[in-house]
């Protein structure tokens, strides 16, 4: 039986608390953390916690590795990302190798049977969208659907089209777009909530191959030095997350949005954002405003520049935002919402300005209460920037989107990327921002999404060593604090979790580097030792 203390030493630890930036050792007892500060008084603290104890204490020698509170992914897909680790992968940076991956899969995969993956951006390909055509060619006995790495686009093939039966007279939906040819014959692109007609005639995972999946997913996410996330996926990954935390197999912090077409289900059983322990919490009411800007989804004030005649997609009217998120406030539920144009993100805005005062907070006080928030938050006008933090608005961004899009949003967006991704201003007018990625869309480690904040630069230096909208860059310690305390405070978990202080919980991210010390560009090159999970190591390779 092992000793339920700990002593971590012997290594630079940054605490994220202001009053007590950095340590030399910390003292973990069961799952929380008892000491932080001095390795003489930590190794003290030890001696005295376990004397009570049969077994002796345990001690990690950091041997001179630097310590960060764990870090969090505040916003990913778990089920999408967990499911397409073992799908087609089709972000490729040709069309033809996308096609070839396909062909293989289908040297592999019984006749008549689905073919599904994901990742795959036109742009990379030259602009134009694929069509059907070409996916049938490597898959004429198999229905294929590919999801496009933004998410909001689906590139089918024929038989797919056959068996949704979408055909030239299928309307398109109202939240959606069936791109078609000029004689009016779908293309095989849907955009939107078009995909949707295929979804509903795809096999859906069951629940014990759900939880399954995310299991086998959990140690790459924790080689990250992930510690929580928060998952934006549908209604099954909660029932498989219950499942893995019965079980004893859950390792990972989870934030459960709820979906919005469960809304009423659970306004009816009382649930409420917070609801939970820290390894399993009910977080928002996940809804979308827009689309999203590679398939020119997002919804737009004006035109987008290369196309103004085109506004973009709205998948809520101003006043279904406004009487929905009233619902779910006065029902005691954040709302998450994805915004991604300036159009979107100023109705949203304007939904929650028309709360009564009181529903603009969580009935809980802080800090368990859980603030509500903007998912993306792409473009703002600059007139818009400012409400985020004067309604206590959480910006929930993805620093990795920027450095990813900065040319398509330079194509379509031109003189406004002054407000895009505007992630130093939104800080300096008071908001609050929450870091992510939107994996599996883009990669799901945090180290790469801190080098995008610091730098606005791509892995290969580009565009420059100012990077792209260089006035919105971040300071390392914003960008790590987006990460960790930001996470926490939108999870309604800022007096256990994000930072490294007695009665936290003990959840670190250990490096085999300082990225204080570090040129920016190095940040790519840190390390993941260790990962500590409620004082438990979830994730070694050795120190």
């Amino acid at each position: 039986m092992r000793s339920s203390v700990r002593l971590v030493t012997n290594g630079t630890i940054h605490t994220g608390d202001p009053a007590t930036p950095h340590a030399e050792a910390c003292v973990i007892q069961q799952e929380r953390l008892a000491y932080v500060g001095s390795a003489d008084r930590a190794a003290d603290k030890a001696q005295a916690l376990s004397s009570a104890d049969p077994n002796p204490y345990e001690t990690l020698d950091l041997r001179g590795a630097h310590v960060l509170p764990g870090l969090t992914d505040a916003h990913m897909h778990l089920d999408w990302y967990a499911l397409g680790l073992e799908q087609v992968q089709s972000g490729t940076d040709t069309l033809d190798t996308c096609l070839e991956r396909v062909a293989d899969r289908v040297e592999q995969t019984p006749e008549g049977s689905w073919i599904t993956g994901l990742g795959w951006d036109h742009n990379l390909w030259g602009g134009g969208f694929p069509n059907r055509q070409q996916l049938n060619r490597v898959a004429p006995n198999h229905p294929v659907a590919l999801v496009a790495k933004s998410g909001h686009a689906m590139w089918v093939n024929s038989m797919a089209l056959e068996r949704a039966g979408i055909t030239c007279e299928t309307p398109d939906p109202a939240d959606g777009r069936i791109l078609r040819d000029p004689l009016g014959e779908p293309t095989g692109i849907l955009l939107e909530g078009a995909a949707g007609l295929v979804r509903r005639v795809q096999p859906l995972p069951s629940v014990e191959e759900l939880a399954e999946a995310i299991r086998r997913a959990l140690p790459a996410i924790h080689r990250l030095g992930l510690t929580g996330v928060h998952d934006m996926g549908g209604a099954d990954d909660l029932r498989a997350l219950q499942r893995l935390r019965v079980e004893g197999n859950l390792t990972l912090r989870v934030l459960k949005s709820i979906p919005l077409e469960n809304l009423d289900a659970a306004i009816q059983l009382g649930l409420e954002s917070g609801l939970g322990d820290t390894m399993l919490r009910l977080g928002h009411v996940k809804m979308f405003a827009d689309g999203a800007l590679g398939p020119r989804t997002a919804s737009m004030l004006q035109g987008y520049d290369d196309a103004p005649e085109d506004h973009g997609v709205s998948t809520m009217t101003p006043d279904e935002i406004r009487q929905t998120v009233k619902r779910a406030t006065t029902h005691g539920l954040a709302v998450a919402i994805h915004a991604i144009g300036d159009r979107a993100n100023r109705e949203v805005l304007d939904a929650l300005a028309a709360l009564e005062p009181a529903q603009r907070r969580h009935p809980l006080q802080p800090p368990a209460s859980v603030p509500h928030r903007i998912e993306h938050a792409q473009l703002l006008h600059p007139n818009d920037i400012p409400r985020l933090g004067a309604l206590g608005v959480v910006a929930s961004m993805q620093p990795i989107h920027a450095t990813a899009d900065m040319e398509i949003a330079e194509k379509h967006w031109r003189a406004r990327c002054r407000g895009a991704y505007a992630w130093k201003s939104l800080l300096r007018a008071g908001a609050r921002l929450a870091f992510g990625s939107d994996a599996p869309v883009e990669s799901l480690d945090p180290l790469a999404g801190i080098h995008a904040a610091v730098t606005r630069c791509r892995a290969d230096g580009s565009p420059g060593p100012d990077g792209w909208q260089p006035q919105e860059r971040l300071t390392l310690d914003e960008a790590i604090a987006a990460y960790t305390r930001g996470p926490a405070l939108t999870a309604g978990m800022a007096d256990q979790l994000g930072t490294l202080r007695p009665g936290n919980v003990a959840d670190l991210t250990i490096l085999d580097c300082d990225l204080a010390t570090s040129q920016p560009q190095q940040i790519l090159r840190a390390k993941v030792l260790a990962t500590m999970v409620a004082g438990e190591l979830v994730w070694y390779s050795g120190l």
